[in-house]
């Protein structure tokens, strides 16, 4: 049983937690911030970007730079990780753009003393971010509540999908970077698709691609969905007049916390779209998890 484990994603971190494993954790990324409080634990990653790399734009090209000349985006404090001394340590092999490259974090760990086991993770579709929890809990030595936290998730989904059948589907484009616009690749799709609604960018478990906002007007949306990689809702709707004027309605959501991360939350952002694509009475106005930007389309 691992008794000391550093997550190396947010996503992991919010898995862990959900197991009810938060007092082993020893060790953070620094984009971890979910549950509050989890600030208290130290982080032992960095982010390389210049300081005044701060726009959507100033962001896509620091990135892709990187990406042509192989410089990381991230860095591991190899001493502080070694210190902490986790037994398990979590991290990915999906994206180096979202997070610390697997080679990094291999490396870091070869100071650890004694030894900890490395669990890489590289969920493409919802299913298979469901399955990785079951992956986490395993490897924490906690398998039964990896399975009690899975049927859960199933059963939400579940419940998701009856809500919404028998409803004709609607067109959504999920649109993960708005300067320059990117399609919402790997699990968005099934989110949209478990919500009662069909992604016209780009198929489920495809990567995201860049685009242009002609692509997206030409793709004939009912709905576009804002969720730029990693942004709460109160950030997408600073960068709402960024988006042209295109022929369908326009919401924004929070993508940090429903859509981004592959982790628990992923079956939230679920329930939330069905809520935007397939509203109920009762169901409420959105709150911190969506609102749709006035005067847009339709």
């Amino acid at each position: 049983m691992a008794a000391r484990i550093a997550s190396l994603l947010p996503s992991v971190t919010e898995t862990v937690c959900a197991l009810g494993l938060r007092d082993r954790l020893v060790a953070r990324s620094h984009e971890c911030d979910f549950p509050p409080g989890i600030e208290d634990v130290p982080a032992v990653t960095s982010s390389r970007l210049p300081a005044d790399v701060v726009t959507q734009a100033q962001v896509d090209a620091a990135v892709t730079d990187a990406a042509r000349s192989g410089e990381a985006l991230y860095e591991v404090d190899a001493a502080l990780l070694a210190r902490l001394a986790p037994d398990l340590v979590i991290t990915q092999s999906l994206c180096d753009v979202c997070a610390v490259a697997e080679g990094a974090v291999l490396a870091a760990v070869r100071d650890v003393d004694p030894p900890a086991e490395v669990l890489s993770l590289a969920p493409g579709r919802l299913d298979e971010v469901i399955a990785s929890v079951q992956d986490v809990a395993d490897a924490a030595g906690v398998p039964d509540a990896g399975a009690a936290l899975v049927a859960s998730l199933h059963a939400r989904l579940d419940a998701v999908r009856e809500r919404v059948a028998g409803r004709p589907p609607v067109r959504v484009a999920a649109v993960e970077w708005i300067d320059p616009p990117w399609s919402a690749g790997h699990w968005v799709p099934d989110q949209v698709a478990a919500a009662g609604g069909v992604e016209v960018l780009v198929a489920a478990g495809e990567r995201s691609a860049r685009a242009t906002w002609d692509d997206v007007a030409a793709a004939r949306p009912d709905v576009v969905v804002l969720m730029p990689c990693g942004l709460s809702l109160a950030e997408v709707l600073d960068l709402a007049g960024d988006v042209p004027d295109i022929p369908a309605r326009v919401v924004a959501v929070d993508a940090s916390g429903l859509f981004s991360r592959p982790g628990p939350r992923l079956v939230d952002g679920a329930e939330v779209m069905a809520r935007i694509l397939h509203p109920q009475p009762g169901d409420g106005p959105g709150g911190e998890s969506w609102a749709w930007l006035p005067g847009r389309g339709g």
